[in-house]
């Protein structure tokens, strides 16, 4: 077997819903599963682009230690509940967008004035309740793009006076869950598997997510190895370890004794005499199978029997 460090594969997206999937990844060389894992994790938390609300301004309100004559929340409860709408952007541009509301009822992100460049994911989200039938509600919002994180002090350095800034969060990732389990392929026995639950706000897909932190990921790596390169092992399969690449064997010849269930008494004996797999088992005969320590006529018959169950 070569000493190069094999590359993995993505075998499988379980799909949960639109907005949540697992993604399986194997195999993995040993150790490599919690080294993936927390770092494609760490990524999608931290990095991946989003918008968010960084300001706004309400008619009538000057901070947000105030209320609004004929609005049921607060300035500080309609900062909470604008941190709850998410958005698309088609670009990079700051956009500035326009809410305006009268009469008795709830101002909602359905009735925000969108342009061909915004999005808005969850048109249902309340921003305020208007409580007076001669009431109006008037609001200024402005969305970026951004990554991470990013607090209140560094937004309001960036905003106009008459603005009241809010930190803003700007992943679109809710979650993100990860776990390692042994794997194996033939005779190797020491892999890990991976499984990456994503689950996002809807503004992105889980399959687009993953493949941008993997990307991200890639971009980091790629300037801090210089001009060095290393040489990556295929991935890693039953058929790459114990056949020759020119071989045309069918690949259950490769399927290890130990995968057949038998008798332990039968598997041990096999074993024992250098059988491994179904390719060592058809290649010798009845009369050298009896002949063969601790393995005698019950155990040939033992073996037929799975033989004829797996249709062999």
């Amino acid at each position: 077997m070569s000493n190069l460090i094999h590359t993995p594969g993505l075998v499988s997206v379980n799909e949960h819903d639109t907005n949540s999937a697992t993604f399986t990844i194997e195999p993995l060389h040993t150790g490599y599963g919690m080294t993936l894992g927390n770092s494609i994790r760490r990524v999608l938390l931290s990095s991946i682009a989003g918008a968010a609300i960084t300001g706004f301004k309400v008619e009538g309100a000057t901070h947000e230690f105030t209320t609004l004559p004929g609005v049921k929340e607060d300035i500080v409860d309609i900062m909470l509940n604008l941190k709850s709408i998410r958005f698309k952007l088609y670009g990079d541009e700051v956009q500035t967008l326009r809410i305006t509301k009268k009469g008795k009822g709830d101002v909602t992100a359905k009735d925000i004035e969108l342009n061909a460049d915004v999005e808005v994911v969850n048109p249902d989200q309340v921003i305020a309740t208007i409580d007076d039938a001669k009431a109006s509600f008037s609001m200024d919002i402005v969305v970026e793009t951004g990554r991470g994180y990013r607090t209140i002090e560094e937004v309001s350095e960036r905003k106009r006076s008459d603005l009241i800034a809010l930190d803003a969060a700007f992943s679109p990732i809710l979650r993100v869950r990860y776990k390692v389990e042994d794997t194996r392929v033939g005779q190797i026995t020491d892999l890990d598997k991976v499984l990456i639950t994503v689950d996002t706000d809807g503004t992105i897909t889980p399959r687009d997510a993953f493949e941008e932190a993997a990307a991200i990921l890639v971009n980091q790596y790629t300037a801090l190895a210089g001009q060095t390169e290393v040489e990556a092992g295929a991935p890693l399969t039953a058929q790459t370890i114990e056949v020759e690449p020119e071989s045309d064997e069918p690949a259950e010849l490769l399927t290890s004794i130990e995968d057949l269930n038998l008798s332990a008494r039968t598997t041990n004996a096999l074993i024992n005499n250098e059988v491994h797999t179904l390719k060592d088992l058809f290649s010798l005969s009845d009369i050298e199978l009896r002949e063969l320590k601790g393995f005698g006529n019950k155990a040939l018959d033992e073996v037929k029997d799975k033989m004829a169950e797996l249709e062999l």
